[in-house]
């Protein structure tokens, strides 16, 4: 992958005599939003670790935005904006005063926080104390302050986690501006539907190996299934009716059933990242 921002090349780390990363090989371009998922204890906060400079592999090479780790530590991490589901605001200050001090780590004197907390909605709080703030408006400083650097990549770990549906649609589409903008995204979560949202492509890692990497359609074109469920009242009950489009004849029983009183709904069925998750680890991401 030419326009590659991030790079890892057959990674592997222990803890002690645990396996958590083994032979983990994948890249994400400029621009992408890559989803990578997996269920608890699967390699995914390790692997993050490794992709930011926490943790060193104990074999394998990173690569982000052509610099290596380990070795480039510093200049990596002055060009990249990290999100981790556990907070670290300083809850005694305001959201001006967090956003205000973590500028300073980046060199950024006299920062105008305006811009980036109205991004986030935030904009008529930012004198606050965050120890005021519900757990979305965190979430949503959260979000800004990884974007003080205008971060070339993000790493965003189950950046909508627990938040109410207003506040995760908002963090989606920075998601979605901070990726036309020209930043490859590096995102995990547990909601299937965030991820087929929202990825250009996605990952399934279990148990510290990485199963299958495609888009969200291929994987559910190749491993899903093509039906039409109908709903339909008839004597009084609702009923479903199930059809696989690749029967033979059910073009025609299709046909017959629009024509018949009492349909309610028609709606195509594909399976869920979820399903083809399931298919090919064996279990569930809250498994």
């Amino acid at each position: 992958m030419p326009d590659a921002a991030i790079v890892a090349e057959d990674l592997r780390f222990a803890y002690g005599d645990r396996l958590a990363v083994d032979g983990v090989s994948f890249a994400v371009a400029r621009g992408e939003i890559f989803g990578f998922l997996g269920p608890n204890g699967a390699g995914k906060s390790t692997t993050i670790k490794m992709l930011t400079g926490q943790l060193d592999p104990d074999s394998g090479e990173v690569a982000v935005l052509g610099m290596r780790l380990p070795g480039d530590e510093a200049a990596i991490q002055g060009r990249i904006g990290v999100c981790f589901e556990e907070k670290n605001l300083y809850l005694n200050m305001s959201a001006n005063e967090n956003l205000r001090f973590f500028a300073r780590l980046f060199g950024i004197n006299g920062l105008d926080t305006r811009p980036l907390l109205e991004r986030v909605g935030l904009a008529d709080r930012g004198d606050e104390r965050v120890n005021g703030y519900s757990k979305g408006m965190q979430q949503r400083l959260m979000i800004a302050r990884t974007l003080l650097n205008e971060p070339d990549v993000l790493f965003l770990d189950e950046p909508t986690a627990g938040l109410d549906p207003v506040s995760a649609r908002a963090i989606r589409a920075i998601i979605q501006e901070e990726a036309a903008r020209g930043a490859a995204v590096f995102l995990t979560t547990h909601d299937m539907m965030e991820a087929d949202q929202l990825s250009d492509r996605v990952g399934f890692i279990n148990e510290g190996k990485l199963l299958v990497i495609d888009t969200p359609e291929n994987l559910k074109l190749e491993h899903g299934r093509r039906q039409v469920r109908v709903r339909q009242r008839k004597n009084g009950e609702i009923e479903d009716l199930v059809i696989p489009l690749d029967d033979s004849g059910a073009g025609d029983q299709l046909r017959s059933i629009v024509g018949e009183p009492g349909v309610m709904t028609i709606h195509t069925e594909e399976a869920t990242l979820e399903d083809i998750f399931v298919e090919f680890a064996g279990r569930g991401l809250d498994a």
